[in-house]
């Protein structure tokens, strides 16, 4: 990624001579501070998770308490307070070291989030208040919550026959009564997990619309084929009208802002986290890897997400049954499944004041971010 650094340098170098700079940065791309710091202009590093999955996975980067001790949770040197399980970590990070070259890159670039002139994220405090004061303990920079940053695309236009296919079949159904399924627009999960997923489906008599893409080991550009699901699945699914088959790109927000969907389970990056949310739909979690495990803790302590399952080795399970029995305990008629719904509606309502107008937390963050620049910029 340092490749377009003399690049990006020129660039920065002929902009200033014309006006005020600000370098926003993903906090992978830590070298732009450098650069920040050579022209003189201010630097703010960008957040695209949660800002508890961001504490916790920066702790675990940059300090690697995993190999410190034989326990299993283990806890963080920064935050006593929380307990991490291995099985939360991705395989690259169970098994890294002070001096693979993956490692020693990533702590280079993290570690300049104790450097920039702030740090904006996408997320508020209503959402993330104990992730933010986590960050704001550790980090001594400006923290400031800016989210959350999601479209609105129900009334948007359909960019397709397929499109207007899927939301033909969500008006058959009535009201909270779908499940939506999607593990990201880059990932995917085992053949075996795949086959136990849909048996799950199948046994809980509900209607479903599954973004679906070829199980790992396979191209993800491959024709799906029959034999990575049970027997003619999709074909009674679509004839008993029970489901939906999206193999590619999805319209997800808007699919999550209709009226029939009334669950989501997610691989829980932070993006579909927050579209969920801000649609008021609760989640059945099951993360994949890197920071998305630490998104379900948070989830789990709001009251909106039961995971269902964790990983994709092959050694990762994943059992019918208890895809049935959550998928059930969601969306059923029960105490755990109304208090759940309950709950993603508070925080939709929540969410959406965040930019309702300037004195909203997430308006009054973006101005105090803009006072900040200018201060910075002025001396």
């Amino acid at each position: 990624m340092e490749s377009v650094r003399p690049a990006f340098d020129h660039f920065i170098t002929e902009a200033s001579k014309k006006s005020t700079v600000c370098i926003v940065s993903d906090m992978h791309l830590g070298w732009t501070l450098d650069v920040a710091r050579k022209h003189h202009v201010f630097h703010s590093s960008f957040l695209g998770m949660s800002a508890f999955s961001g504490a916790v996975f920066l702790s675990v980067m940059i300090n690697l308490p995993h190999n410190h001790s034989d326990s299993d949770p283990f806890t963080l040197p920064e935050y006593p307070e929380v307990l991490v399980h291995r099985s939360q970590l991705a395989a690259y990070i169970l098994n890294t070291s002070q001096s693979d070259p993956p490692t020693v890159f990533l702590q280079k670039q993290f570690s300049t989030l104790y450097k920039t002139d702030a740090l904006l994220i996408n997320t508020n405090e209503y959402l993330d208040h104990i992730g933010l004061g986590m960050l704001k303990k550790t980090l001594n920079v400006p923290v400031i919550p800016i989210g959350p940053l999601v479209g609105s695309s129900y009334s948007s236009i359909l960019s397709s026959e397929k499109d207007s296919n899927i939301f033909e079949w969500l008006d058959l159904h009535p009201m909270a009564s779908v499940l939506y399924i999607s593990f990201g627009s880059q990932d995917s999960i085992q053949k075996s997990q795949m086959m136990e997923l849909a048996l799950g489906l199948e046994a809980s008599r509900r209607p479903f619309i599954w973004v679906i893409r070829p199980p790992l080991g396979f191209d993800a550009k491959d024709e799906f084929k029959d034999e990575w699901l049970p027997d003619s699945f999709e074909k009674r699914m679509k004839e008993e009208k029970r489901g939906f088959f999206v193999h590619g790109w999805a319209p997800q927000i808007a699919i999550l802002s209709h009226k029939s969907i009334g669950a989501f389970l997610s691989h829980c990056g932070w993006n579909s986290v927050l579209e969920s949310l801000n649609s008021g739909v609760p989640i059945i979690g099951w993360p994949l890897q890197a920071e998305q495990p630490f998104n379900v803790t948070l989830l789990l302590e709001l009251g909106v997400c039961v995971e269902v399952a964790r990983g994709k080795l092959e050694t990762s399970e994943v059992e019918k049954k208890k895809v049935a029995d959550t998928v059930e305990m969601v969306m059923g008629d029960n105490e755990k499944g109304h208090n759940m719904r309950e709950k993603a509606k508070e925080i939709s309502k929540m969410m959406k004041r965040a930019w309702k107008n300037e004195t909203c937390s997430s308006a009054k963050g973006l101005a105090e971010f803009l006072k900040l620049v200018r201060r910075v910029t002025e001396k």
